[in-house]
């Protein structure tokens, strides 16, 4: 029987340090969620002590997820809840924050890290070698008598010095480190170095078999997952990743490329995994939508090239037996590949069956978002020529989520009226679907939008949104140098009185076809300075909150506005409490 390899999802806290990325709480637990339903044995939900908002994102994590066990049971499933885990620097406040972050969590985790390497300790911390060994003591003491799970990583372990550095991770374990994670913290060791390293510190480490021994790999040399299997098979039992390899600088291991190597190669390595790999493209997406960061084409496991062939000769192989050209089964990672194709006669059962087979099966959808998203594909339905894609469902989905997802630290699921007892065959909506969702649950509301555009023709927009907060329809109009999706903007700005930038405006399809539908996303910041709280906490964290909106229309000007409005309304209902650190406050090397 081969070893568990215990996967390590840092998705939410060193994934979250991508250029760009800031995720509200309300992100947080729905990636958390589905985390554990994937099926990782540890989710690093972030670094409570860098604001209130963010100990608030840890504490909902471990309340909302850290007893569920959806997904997590039956054959080849981990068969107990995900362990929640919080980092902390070397420092008391840091510790006890994220301890009581994560206490309410059944199985919870304390990650302490303290840097090795002598440029760190004589240029950043200014201490000795000796100073640091009684620093780890005491720090991961202090840990160790508040929680039993405890996690010790010497930052730049890849720069340290080899004899020191076991000396360093001896001094952990006595003080009651659990699992040594040993990370490469500027991706610059080599297979071969980084596995030499975890061998040569399993043999020196006193105390080296009570502890499970990890790998945190960075992809600066693109060798992040090379090195990270390199530590496997050397030894390390725990993997460090993030799903996409989003990250510092050029990312961490990706999550899906160590799953699916140890799963292709079950020989090669001597560990086995507990993942419901079926779920990991519909994980990707979720995580890609939601953080801005878009997936590359030619991403191996999940890139939407991955089983593409275009060659006339691997496409002749494929079709006279795939495993000539295809080593993984793409329906194995949550790519279908089956015949049910969905119109405008698909009942709801054909839906559910369809969503079910894409990966979003079980609470990954609540009811009311299962209504919202049928209403949305009946109209896609009518509205195509040819039948809906697996890329349509998922951009429905994700426009769903984006439109359900509150900024105000609770769910923002609309409420959903009693709808009319219909058969699940049926292919009819209810005279009402479309006044199901209660508008008032969002603040504002598309309800008429008309463009002018073209060669020659100064852009111009009028719209009208529907404020619930006032109970009224509000009009306004306006004009733009630069194209009609400006002109748009400009006018939801007029009317909501607000002040935004916009960070970042992306347009996809989602299929082929002049018919196939378009979809939108969009990050946007208050030009506005948010004032500081009572406690000064936003002054002192420097902190400046920003929101993502996404959308789809067939017709890419509607799903423009859409997005944009989604996520106007998180930004009016964000309340300060749940503010996080800046993307720099927040960011730590390990």
């Amino acid at each position: 029987m081969t070893d568990k390899l215990i996967i390590f999802d840092t998705t939410l806290r060193d994934g979250e340090q991508s250029p760009g990325v800031t995720l509200n709480t309300d992100e947080k637990v729905e990636i958390a969620r589905q985390l554990a339903r994937l099926g990782v044995d540890v989710i690093e939900a972030g670094f409570p002590v860098a604001s209130p908002g963010d100990f608030n994102a840890v504490q909902r994590i471990a309340r909302e997820v850290g007893s569920s066990m959806e997904g997590r049971t039956g054959e080849g499933r981990v068969n107990e809840p995900v362990i929640i885990c919080g980092l902390a620097r070397s420092v008391e406040k840091d510790i006890r924050t994220a301890f009581d972050a994560i206490k309410d969590a059944p199985r919870h985790r304390i990650h302490v890290f303290l840097a090795t390497s002598d440029i760190h300790l004589e240029f950043k911390l200014k201490i000795s070698r000796e100073q640091c060994k009684e620093r780890i003591y005491e720090m991961v003491g202090l840990a160790k008598s508040l929680c039993a799970d405890i996690e010790f990583s010497p930052e730049d372990a890849g720069r340290s010095d080899r004899e020191f550095l076991a000396e360093a991770l001896s001094v952990a374990v006595a003080a009651g480190a659990t699992t040594l994670n040993i990370p490469d913290t500027v991706g610059y060791n080599t297979p071969q170095e980084y596995g030499s390293l975890i061998k040569y510190l399993r043999e020196h480490t006193q105390g080296a078999e009570q502890v499970v021994w990890s790998t945190h790999c960075h992809n600066d040399l693109g060798l992040a997952t090379a090195n990270s299997l390199a530590g496997v098979t050397n030894g390390a039992r725990q993997v460090e990743v993030a799903v996409n390899g989003i990250g510092e600088r050029a990312g961490n291991t990706a999550l899906e490329e160590i799953v699916m190597n140890v799963h292709t190669h079950p020989h090669a390595y001597p560990v086995h995994h507990t993942i419901n790999t079926r779920l990991l493209f519909s994980t990707s997406r979720m995580v890609e939508d939601l953080s801005g960061m878009a997936v590359q084409a030619n991403k191996a496991i999940v890139g939407r090239n991955a089983f593409l062939h275009e060659s006339g000769i691997h496409q002749d192989g494929v079709l006279k037996n795939k495993q000539t050209y295809e080593i993984i089964r793409p329906e194995d990672v949550g790519v279908t590949t089956g015949n049910l194709a969905l119109g405008k006669h698909s009942g709801r059962h054909a839906f559910k069956t369809k969503l079910e087979e894409l990966g979003y099966g079980g609470s990954a959808l609540s009811d009311a978002q299962f209504q919202q998203a049928f209403v949305k594909f009946k109209d896609l339905a009518d509205s195509k020529k040819a039948g809906v894609t697996d890329g349509d469902m998922h951009a429905l989905v994700a426009d769903v989520r984006s439109s359900t997802l509150g900024g105000n630290g609770t769910s923002a699921t609309p409420e959903v009226s009693a709808a009319p007892v219909t058969s699940p065959t049926s292919t009819e909506l209810p005279e009402d679907a479309h006044d199901l969702v209660d508008p008032a649950t969002q603040r504002f509301a598309l309800r008429h939008m008309q463009v002018f555009t073209g060669v020659g023709i100064t852009p111009t927009a009028t719209v009208t949104l529907y404020d619930a907060q006032r109970g009224e329809d509000l009009t306004d109009a306006a004009l733009a140098k630069n194209g009609p999706i400006e002109a748009i903007y400009s006018v939801i700005q007029r009317i909501t009185g607000l002040d935004i930038e916009l960070l970042n405006f992306n347009v996809s399809a989602t299929s082929e076809g002049q018919d196939t539908l378009g979809k939108v996303a969009v990050r946007i910041a208050s030009r506005t300075p948010s004032p500081p709280d009572a406690e000064g906490s936003l002054t002192a964290y420097g902190a400046q909150p920003k929101f993502t909106g996404l959308a789809t229309d067939v017709d890419i000007i509607t799903a423009s506005a859409n997005a944009y409005i989604s996520a106007l309304n998180r930004m009016v209902s964000h309340d300060s409490a749940d503010t996080r650190a800046s993307h720099k406050d927040r960011s730590v090397n390990i």
